[in-house]
Formats: C-alpha cells, structure tokens, sequence
C-alpha cells in the first residue's frame, strides 16, 4: 500500500511540473516570444534559409516599428505564410527608387551596413523606377536584404502595422550562427 501512494505522489508531482511548464511556455510563445524560420533567400546574407530567429512579440505594444528593424509579418499575399523583412521607411515618409538606389524624403538611404555594394533595387509592379510615393498613416515600406530575389514592398506595396507580428532580434540556430539582430540605423 505504501509503494501505491509513492507512486500516486509521484504521479501527480509529475503531471503538476509538465502543466506548471507548458504553462509558462504558453505565456512566453503567445505573449512574449515566438520563434520562426527563415524560408528563402530573400534576406540573405543577413538571414540565411533554415535559421530559426526570436522575434519579440511584446514591444509592438510600446513601441512602432523603426527604419532598420527587421521584422516578422503576415504576407500580403497569404495571411497563412509570415514573411520577414526590414523596415525602410514608415507612415509620412515618402519613397523613390533612381538608378538602382533608394530615396527617402528625397536623401539617398544609406544601406551599406546591410548590403553588399553591388546590390542595386529595382522597381516593381507597385513602385516603379523613378516614381515617387507618400507612405500613408499606420504602414510601412518592408524589402528583404537581396533585392532581386525579394518578394517585398516593390510588388505587393505597402504594409499594414496590424499585419506585423514582432521584431526580431535573436538568430539562435544553428547554434554557430547564432547572433543578435541589431538595426544599422
């Protein structure tokens, strides 16, 4: 009888642990921090395919979204696929691609922290070379690090702040890559 009630102890220890931390895991992926992988090589060579980054769910509630930020979002196209990409202009600025370089607010966006020289921007469907655009109230212009193999703000347009899921700052697999995700700017 008394291995019967050490092992009912046990057993309900047990199962009190597992519910103690699938409950705090749940709090933290819902609420705080959710993981997610980089599908593509839209980012690269700041993001490469298969990493998985932290994205934090909680600043977007303080906070809005900065030119530099990369950030998690629901795709324009698909709200059932996220997309990442980096912030390059928010609400009021006004955007133009010339020869092969970003303006905004009519100055040359200095992205060189982040891209390679030779990468130039081309327009798209959306915003096309030499066009000139105002980004409206509560949006943002987004494109991936590797322009011509990122499917971004150029074709789709602009993105709404209710679509963002969080800002990422944390790559943490593979384990030899893993760094912390800063702005440039």
């Amino acid at each position: 009888m008394e291995i019967l009630k050490k092992i009912y102890t046990f057993f309900i220890d047990t199962v009190q642990t597992f519910l103690l931390a699938a409950s705090v895991f749940l709090v933290i992926y819902i609420f705080l921090f959710r993981p997610f992988q980089v599908s593509g090589e839209s980012m690269y060579p700041t993001f490469k395919d298969k990493e998985y980054i932290l994205t934090n769910l909680i600043t977007l509630h303080f906070d809005d979204p900065k030119p530099g930020e990369v950030v998690v979002f629901k795709s324009p196209d698909d709200p059932e696929k996220d997309f990442i990409k980096r912030v390059i202009a928010e609400s009021g600025n006004s955007i133009s691609i010339h020869e092969g370089n970003v303006y905004i607010n009519g100055n040359l966006l200095d992205e060189s922290s982040y891209l390679q020289q030779e990468v130039k921007t081309h327009g798209g469907s959306f915003l096309q070379e030499g066009e000139e655009l105002i980004v409206p109230n509560g949006e943002y212009v987004v494109m991936g690090d590797n322009r011509s193999y990122s499917s971004d703000f150029r074709e789709w347009g602009f993105l709404k702040r209710d679509a963002i899921i969080g800002k990422s700052f944390f790559v943490y697999w593979p384990l030899n890559t893993m760094r912390k995700v800063v702005s440039p700017f």
